[in-house]
């Protein structure tokens, strides 16, 4: 049976960034027959559909015309474990760090990195999320997801995801896939992945000599709190631009004049380079313009300081990227969804 579908809902509180824009219509759903039944509606009506997690990593650029569907699917389990390892599975509408606590209270440990992502955990392969040395693709194991091009659940695994940094195969084709469920490969020994500085720093100012990976995620958590404000108290979708990949010698010729600048060689010979530091560079930290900024400690993060649209958003992403783009000669992507108008 669908659940109640809501007229001209506010958005504002099912997006991290706070935007205040309209749907149409509103379903929550919490199974795979709800799902199929808002989807049939939709195909019914010839409504434009809008698939919606937790909102933390997109922007509302206008009002949303059809039908959006919120993903509020629930539950947790172990299907099996083998000797080193476990294979966990959770529905897509489950909240992410409430599933990494879930975990970790269970005794697996490679989600302690990953602690305090905002969204849910059907949203994560999407992005491919990642933090502090880890990446989704790093733990991920298969996922269930329903094709809309046939109506067909199909399974996906990791190769056929076509995991990038934060890409996927269901980035790539957006609305054509519904993540249902998720599953994930952990370890049932600590596996401690301390490469980040700030983190390797707080891990050793414990003075622990035995790893645990309850104390890396408060760890993590105290390090994101430290650097990233908090979605409820100031909007924002996270990191807004990706860490940009440029070749070799591009990169060479970026460190001959900024011989400071964070770089981080690829397996591929490319190398990736901090956006956050470019931005920082190019004086925007903390820049202000009229509802949005750059936050004042974190220069990868734009925030709404009070009634922005989404349109005022992109509107100072945009001058952000024109001007890395003249100073330094790479182009920064956006990271987050655009979505509406």
């Amino acid at each position: 049976m669908l659940p109640e579908i809501i007229s001209r809902a506010d958005l504002r509180e099912l997006n991290s960034f706070g935007i205040s824009e309209q749907a149409e219509r509103l379903v929550l759903v919490e199974d795979d027959s709800q799902l199929r039944h808002a989807l049939d509606m939709a195909r019914q009506h010839d409504w434009p559909v809008t698939l919606l997690g937790g909102g933390s990593n997109m922007v509302l650029a206008g009002p949303l015309p059809g039908l959006v569907i919120a993903m509020r699917s629930r539950g947790r389990r172990v299907l099996a474990r083998r000797p080193g390892s476990v294979v966990i599975e959770g529905e897509a509408g489950e909240n992410w760090h409430q599933w990494v606590c879930w975990s970790l209270d269970h005794g697996f440990h490679g989600l302690e990195n990953l602690s305090l992502i905002p969204g849910t955990l059907g949203a994560a392969p999407v992005q491919n999320i990642g933090a502090y040395g880890v990446e989704l693709c790093d733990v991920f194991d298969s996922l269930d997801a329903l094709d809309r091009t046939t109506g067909e659940v199909q399974q996906f695994e990791r190769k056929a995801c076509r995991f990038a940094y934060r890409d996927s195969v269901f980035k790539q084709h957006p609305g054509r896939f519904v993540i249902l469920r998720v599953r994930l490969r952990l370890s049932t020994q600590p596996i401690p992945r301390l490469d980040y500085a700030p983190l390797a720093a707080a891990w050793k100012s414990t003075g622990l000599q035995r790893p645990d990976s309850r104390v890396i995620s408060q760890l993590v958590c105290q390090v994101r709190r430290s650097k990233l404000p908090d979605p409820a108290e100031l909007g924002n979708a996270g990191s807004f631009f990706k860490n940009p990949l440029v070749t070799a010698e591009c990169a060479a010729a970026l460190l001959e004049r900024w011989p400071e600048l964070p770089h981080y060689p690829q397996p591929d010979g490319s190398v990736k380079l901090a956006a956050g530091w470019l931005i920082e560079q190019a004086g925007w930290k903390g820049h202000c313009q009229g509802h949005v900024g750059v936050h004042r400690q974190q220069a990868l993060v734009l925030v709404n300081y009070g009634g922005a649209r989404g349109m005022e958003v992109m509107a100072l992403a945009a001058d952000i990227q024109q001007d890395v783009l003249s100073r330094f000669g790479v182009e920064l992507e956006m990271e987050p969804l655009l979505v509406g108008g």
